[in-house]
């Protein structure tokens, strides 16, 4: 009977795929359980022990040495506790072995419910200890069924579950197919771990650059950032950390045979592999492609950026639906406000005619600030001193100008310090030519001539 108990115990660590050990342990704390309720109190200690070599089951039982014994289950007396040991004395606790006569069948009925119990956690808490060292990382499964709303993956020893969240919109799963999923979490639950994947995680795009790049493995070329719409586009900013190393070029390989292995991977998801810059404004440029980037206007202090795009290229830079510029924020971490180049002229001469119409304003106040300061009668008086010493006269000369000039006006406006400007010269007029005909019409030119004769004559009748 025993080697069948040893039997049976080797045959549940292989079903289960626990060991040994691992079943013993449960096996005893069933065993315990069983015994306490038949055969012990319900608060003694009560201990198990099956030897693996031969499966022998022995059960010991902690009593109290005591002169009478008054409940043997939980006392023993003092000279059956100097036979265990010489130094027992009254009120001391020993643990007793007291293997009852019925183990074998209390064994076999009583604690098996007890005893699959204990398998059951047993098995649950291994599989968290397995998997939960994997959280972050691919593992690959067989889809095993599939329902409207998720699908299950069955990894051999526990299934994952991969939500609709969490699967790529242009994949559609079918039952046997392998496939490689990213674990996103493993939670404890009353049933056991429960395993969540994911498709549509960027860790996911990430482990597979680590398998397909030994570059970015090794730790040669870093991925700073990823930005990702499953299922439709993608964004990666490597950088390397060590000099003469091309990041790009080893992200997508000697004619594109690593990117080109990720993309088949992902079911043709469209991959940009960008460099990273730590400075932003080559970063944005960058993180735009395809698109040709004209300027880029940086802010700081709210990490946002203005970027310029030629007319033709803006439709390429937002991307269909805003995708391309949507990856970039996300990518970047900064605000990008697109603009075309013929919407930022604009908004550069608006903006210029604006400074303008201010600047003529400020140029008013001012002017206006001056001529406030200029009434007052100290201001008034040197502005007159100033005047009078500017007169090119000297001597008496001066003195006779000074008293015709009479007692010193106060100044009103700016005009009357101020100098004229010289007069502009009246522009010349042009003679016309005459232009007379040979032949008279209607008698116009007799009459040209009387008066010509009649303006003779005054003129001798003067001198």
């Amino acid at each position: 009977m025993k080697s069948d108990f040893m039997l049976a115990i080797t045959q549940l660590s292989a079903e289960k795929n626990l060991s040994r050990e691992v079943v013993l342990g449960a096996v005893e704390s069933a065993l315990v359980s069983a015994y306490r309720k038949n055969n012990f109190a319900l608060n003694q200690n009560v201990s198990v022990k099956i030897n693996p070599s031969t499966g022998e089951v022995s059960v010991w039982a902690q009593k109290t040495v005591v002169d009478k014994v008054t409940d043997p289950r939980q006392q023993i007396s003092l000279v059956d506790a100097r036979r265990l040991d010489k130094k027992a004395s009254i009120d001391d606790e020993l643990m007793v072995e007291d293997t009852p006569n019925n183990a074998g069948r209390i064994a076999a009925q009583t604690a098996k419910q007890v005893i699959l119990q204990r398998l059951h956690d047993a098995e649950h808490s291994a599989i968290y200890a397995e998997y939960a060292d994997k959280v972050g990382d691919i593992i690959t499964g067989t889809v095993r069924r599939v329902d409207s709303r998720q699908a299950y993956i069955d990894l051999g020893r526990a299934e994952a579950m991969l939500a609709g969240q969490d699967q790529a919109p242009n994949e559609r799963y079918r039952v046997g197919q392998r496939l490689k999923v990213y674990l996103v979490e493993v939670a404890e639950t009353s049933r056991g771990p429960q395993l969540i994947a994911s498709r549509a995680h960027s860790g996911l795009l990430r482990r597979l650059f680590e398998l397909e790049v030994p570059e970015i493995f090794n730790g040669t070329v870093e991925i700073k950032s990823i930005a990702r719409e499953a299922g439709a586009r993608s964004k990666v900013a490597v950088a390397a950390r060590q000099s003469g190393v091309d990041p790009v070029g080893c992200c997508v390989g000697l004619r594109g045979i690593r990117i080109q292995n990720i993309v088949n991977e992902l079911n043709g998801e469209k991959i940009d592999v960008i460099s990273w810059n730590e400075e932003p404004g080559v970063y944005i440029t960058n993180a735009l492609s395809p698109a040709h980037v004209t300027e880029v206007r940086i802010n700081r202090n709210e990490k946002a950026a203005e970027v310029v795009i030629p007319d033709k290229q803006l439709s390429l830079a937002i991307g269909k639906e805003g995708q391309n510029v949507r990856l970039a924020v996300k990518l970047t971490g900064w605000k990008i406000d697109i603009k075309s180049q013929t919407q930022a002229e604009e908004e550069r001469a608006e903006y210029e005619a604006r400074r303008a119409v201010q600047a003529a304003q400020e140029a008013e106040e001012a002017l206006a600030r001056g001529i406030e300061e200029a009434e007052t009668p100290q201001a008034v008086e040197e502005v007159v001193e100033e005047t009078v010493e500017l007169l090119p006269v000297t001597g008496s000369e001066a003195e006779e100008t000074v008293e015709k000039a009479g007692p010193r006006p106060s100044l009103r406006f700016a005009e009357d310090v101020l100098i004229p400007p010289p007069a502009k010269p009246e522009p010349k007029k042009k003679k016309k030519k005459s232009t007379r005909r040979e032949q008279a019409e209607d008698g116009i030119r007799l009459r040209r001539q009387k008066r010509d004769v009649m303006l003779a004559e005054d003129e001798d009748e003067y001198f």
